[in-house]
């Protein structure tokens, strides 16, 4: 096998699937560049695995185009869309050997023995299964399974590989390892990854393009950093980064709420960014906290919005209390409350407003505040 496979860019236009009157893809466009990782991200029954298997030819659409490498491949069986898949089962074959799994596809296309056995010898240095070609799958621990059905997919040397969330039967330390070998081995090889995940960590830290689906539609698709400094819709906004997003009603923001003249809106601001001030535009009232170690999680409800600080771990709070919450404005988003939508035009002015608040304003400095 080359040191390096040439990938092919995928493109989705108008995918539509249901199931009964039950719309499972809806109008999906999506560009997946050659070469890349494209991470289909979503809750259960978002319609990403539908996706895959749609671009696999494994589900047919009721409408759309499927393109791969400047291919109409909609009306194309699997066979003939020169793509290589792994699933969330692995579905090895229980009673051949390691090296006959891997080579099995190779065997079905009648590949000379020679170039097999050349291509296996690579492929299970690459994966380090070489001490292991002659034990059963049986015999194997989660993650060497694992590798074996990624040699099978990549000994097959396709431009385009699918995997439909392969890493949800190991345990938490082998997906860590595994999600570091399957991006390094992409990038090393070069072939346009689509990978079907429910886990935003897995996302975030191996694609380069995240596609977020929610109820068979396209949500945002951009790279993982895009996604989190300026999340699309407020489904976005939730969805990536932990803990969610707080979106704050207007209203709670006593000081500038008639500043802002508006109840159609809702203000994003990330957990993380908030601190614990003197004097904040946020006053709120301490509901929970949690100690983390290197980090508190103070919950509090500010009006009638519940929201979360993350704080570090040496700030102290206590139920009951009242403490000031500050931020800066380039960390405020606002979206639309009735569409969910960014709005962007509306941002500085809301985010100026909002933080001029703190101006005159006095607040009782709250327990456990650095500085106290």
């Amino acid at each position: 096998m080359s040191a390096t496979t040439q990938g092919q860019a995928i493109l989705l236009r108008g995918i539509t699937k249901s199931w009964g009157e039950t719309p499972a893809v809806d109008a999906v466009d999506l560009e997946i560049q050659e070469g890349k990782f494209t991470a289909l991200l979503g809750p259960s029954g978002c319609g990403k695995s539908t996706t895959l298997r749609i671009i696999a030819g494994l589900e047919y659409t009721d409408a759309g185009a499927v393109w791969i490498g400047g291919r109409d491949v909609t009306a194309l069986p699997p066979a003939k869309r020169n793509i290589a898949m792994v699933f969330q089962s692995y579905a090895l074959f229980p009673h051949l050997s390691v090296a006959e799994n891997i080579v099995f596809g190779l065997r079905t296309r009648r590949v000379a023995p020679a170039e097999r056995q050349e291509r296996l010898k690579r492929v299970a240095e690459m994966l380090e299964l070489s001490p292991y070609l002659d034990r059963k799958p049986a015999q194997l621990s989660g993650g060497q399974q694992q590798r074996v059905a990624l040699g099978r997919a990549i000994i097959a040397e396709r431009p385009v590989c699918l995997m439909d969330e392969p890493l949800s039967n190991l345990d938490a330390r082998l997906r860590h390892e595994m999600r570091s070998e399957i991006r390094a081995l992409q990038r090393k090889l070069g072939f346009t990854m689509v990978y079907v995940t429910h886990d935003q960590v897995e996302a975030i830290t191996m694609a380069d393009q995240v596609a977020l689906m929610n109820q068979g539609r396209l949500e945002q698709a951009a790279a993982p950093r895009d996604i989190y400094s300026r999340p699309a819709t407020v489904f976005a906004a939730r969805f990536i980064g932990t803990p969610p997003m707080n979106l704050i009603p207007p209203q709670a923001f006593a000081e500038a709420a008639g500043a802002l003249q508006s109840e159609d809106v809702l203000i994003g601001i990330r957990p993380e960014v908030m601190h614990l001030s003197t004097q904040g535009p946020l006053t709120a009232r301490v509901t929970g906290v949690e100690f983390l170690g290197s980090e508190t999680l103070i919950d509090c409800v500010a009006g009638d919005g519940a929201l979360v600080v993350k704080a570090p771990g040496t700030v102290e709070a206590a139920p009951g209390e009242e403490i000031a919450i500050g931020f800066a404005p380039q960390d405020v988003h606002v979206f639309d409350r009735g569409s969910g939508t960014r709005r962007d035009e509306d941002r500085e002015t809301i985010a100026a407003q909002l933080c001029k608040s703190n101006e005159n304003k006095e607040v009782r400095q709250a327990g456990g505040i650095p500085g106290r």
